[in-house]
């Protein structure tokens, strides 16, 4: 059996849905089971950090996300049969990245408490999440502009059902122990661009107006604390007019390319009032 932590969010979601289509039980662990709306085949069970013994009966791999990393839970786990866990990590880590960054400090100290486990691990680490986009939707939704900062930051954002494609393989398949593996889009696209991909997928012309970052605050990013948005702005700043990185993992893992930002935008048109 496969155990997976944030079973609930767009990776994670994707990834249950990926791994019940292939025939593997899957334990889907939330914090809110009630509210979960999984599917019915997979076995859903509330995560209780505090409690982790409970979690692991059965199960021989993990799917984790940093926030549900602890000692703890990896020792709980590791003593209950689990052998191998996959993190959903993040690109900041990186040679020559800033370490007092709070994203790097968080998927850091994950990535070394597995390493101290004892467990087999992989670590994948995203760049841009396509599912950034949707910061946005509450504005389309309401109108044909959008606010934001830093039209001209590039990124190349990867969908999350690739995120999810990967996670399986590297799940399913031998050879990825001890392995870390860098996840982008296959194209490089700006904050303007992704706005005029979703106006392409809702069939509207929208439009990007660029918003002074020393004005920027919790309207238009109202799911980043306080104390972070500072530093995220600085991030956006330092990829204006840089190409970003762009791998090849998600073909070279699953066999299959890479969906550009204009399909993520079709398979959300939904979410942004289509």
């Amino acid at each position: 059996m496969i155990a997976v932590t944030g079973a609930t969010g767009n990776v994670g979601r994707a990834l249950v849905d990926r791994l019940l289509a292939a025939g593997e039980p899957v334990r889907a662990l939330t914090r809110d089971p009630e509210r979960a709306a999984l599917p019915e085949r997979a076995e859903v069970v509330r995560l209780r950090t505090e409690e982790p013994a409970a979690l692991f009966d059965g199960v021989t791999k993990l799917f984790l996300y940093a926030q549900a990393v602890t000692p703890q839970l990896l020792a709980a786990a590791r003593a209950h049969g689990v052998r191998h866990a996959v993190l959903l990590s993040s690109g900041i880590i990186a040679d020559g990245a800033d370490e007092t960054h709070p994203i790097h400090v968080l998927h850091a100290t994950a990535e070394r408490h597995i390493r101290e486990s004892g467990l087999e691990w992989t670590f994948l680490r995203p760049n841009a999440f396509a599912t950034n986009a949707l910061q946005w939707a509450p504005q389309i939704r309401a109108g044909d502009t959008v606010r934001g900062v830093y039209a001209g930051a590039r990124t190349a954002p990867i969908h999350e059902d690739d995120i999810a494609a990967v996670a399986e393989r590297v799940l399913l398949d031998d050879g990825h122990e001890g392995a870390v593996h860098r996840i982008t889009g296959p194209a490089a696209t700006t904050n303007a661009g992704q706005v005029e991909a979703i106006g392409a997928a809702v069939g509207r012309d929208l439009t990007f107006v660029e918003v002074d970052p020393e004005q920027a605050g919790p309207e238009l990013f109202p799911h980043v604390p306080p104390q972070m948005l500072g530093r995220l702005l600085a991030t956006f700043r330092e990829s204006v007019g840089v190409p970003p990185e762009i791998t090849s993992t998600v073909e070279r893992i699953t066999g299959t390319p890479a969906r550009p930002f204009s399909r993520w935008a079709q398979d959300h048109a939904k979410d942004f009032g289509a």
